[in-house]
């Protein structure tokens, strides 16, 4: 058995990033974009905002780095690997072709230094040393990056080496792209800061971070290019503005000029007609509920985690919150345990929901205590 309580969300909200309430936005067509694919979606909500051909598989060109450095950053937080670590480059990495770092065969370089080499200067070399340092050879790396992969929900995905020159069965879509993305700010966000510098200098050579973007826009602080003659110019940004942040991946487009632009073009439409809503924050109380046979004789009922929405600018008001809670809640509870689910609704659709769960751990009561509580809740039921 359920109850439910209809809560104007308003009431609920612990903090709402948003603009003041303003009449509904008359919104316009999302811009044409000239990639081969695309797709904008909010870091916090995974939203996917605009998208075209965002499940396709196509080459990725370098932006199979950000795997290359996703995992280069697990491992470090957990502990297998240290960013003083100085890796041994291989002729192997040494002759990789294409955009480099120019390490040298037979030299130590820092672990930190490759990891720069791979985000900034998006170096074949480094990513190829890096990957037989973790792995033991580049094969088996890819083998470690098609289980991340599976891992993050990336089904449209599958990588071949740590570098992204062209291999059969190498592929990836924008969708999953843009989910990497998110894990990467959300999962290692310590590291996350390496995307938005524009130089890095290693054996006395400077090269630019191929983001036009980091140059255009100071909202935007990630991620990654790539080109191939195969994938074409192809660009993952990240920006942030108002508290609200956004990840756009376009594939395809036919130079550096354009990957750009592409990219500025989804993110001013995001911007300006969507707005990301926090609703909850995780362990926030949502509700107190009676507790039948237990030591004492109320619960706290909230969230794990944090709970927001993306919808279009001037719709807040318009959204409800639908509380549904078991109706008897009897001891032993443990904290953690679900007792129903809060929905959002958007004008009487679902636009969101998350499992309300104890915030606490309640222990039965002594025998008479549960005695009477039965008794009681017989006379519950039965009025009920």
């Amino acid at each position: 058995m359920m109850k439910k309580n209809m809560l104007r969300l308003a009431l609920l909200l612990i903090t709402v990033i948003a603009l003041p309430l303003q009449a509904a936005t008359i919104m316009p067509a999302a811009p044409q974009v000239a990639a081969r694919a695309y797709i904008v979606m909010d870091a916090d909500t995974g939203k996917v905002i605009v998208a075209n051909r965002e499940e396709e598989r196509f080459p990725p060109a370098s932006l199979t780095k950000m795997m290359t450095s996703y995992i280069l950053a697990a491992e470090l937080n957990k502990g297998n690997v240290a960013k003083g670590d100085l890796v041994p480059v291989s002729v192997k990495a040494w002759r990789a072709p294409g955009s480099r770092m120019f390490i040298q065969e037979g030299t130590q370089v820092l672990l930190s230094d490759l990891m720069k080499g791979i985000i900034i200067q998006s170096g074949n070399d480094a990513s190829v040393a890096v990957a037989e340092y973790l792995a033991g050879s580049e094969a088996a790396f890819a083998d470690m990056m098609n289980q991340h992969a599976v891992q993050l929900g990336m089904q449209n995905s599958h990588f071949m080496n740590a570098t992204g020159l062209p291999a059969e069965e190498h592929y990836a879509s924008a969708h999953d792209l843009a989910l990497l993305a998110r894990s990467i700010i959300q999962d290692y966000p310590e590291h996350y800061g390496i995307y938005s510098e524009k130089y890095f200098t290693y054996n006395k050579i400077r090269q630019p971070n191929r983001n036009k973007l980091l140059w255009r826009d100071n909202s935007v602080d990630g991620l990654k290019t790539g080109h191939t003659d195969a994938a074409g110019y192809c660009l993952v940004a990240s920006a942030k503005r108002d508290g609200m942040r956004l990840i756009t991946v376009v594939m395809g487009t036919n130079s550096e000029e354009a990957r750009a632009q592409e990219s500025q073009k989804l993110l001013a439409y995001a911007f300006r007609y969507f707005r990301t809503h926090k609703l909850y924050s995780a362990g926030q109380v949502l509700e107190s509920t009676k507790v039948w046979a237990g030591q004492q004789d109320q619960l706290k009922l909230g969230l794990t985690e944090a709970m927001a929405i993306t919808i279009p600018r001037g719709q807040s008001e318009q959204l409800e919150a639908v509380l549904d809670l078991d109706k008897v809640i009897k001891a032993p509870v443990s904290k953690g345990q679900k007792y129903g689910t809060v929905k959002v609704m958007l004008n009487g659709e679902l636009v969101a929901s998350s499992p309300v769960v104890a915030l606490e751990t309640i222990e039965q009561a002594g025998f008479l205590q549960r005695i009477w509580d039965a008794i009681a809740l017989f006379f519950y039921n039965l009025i009920n």
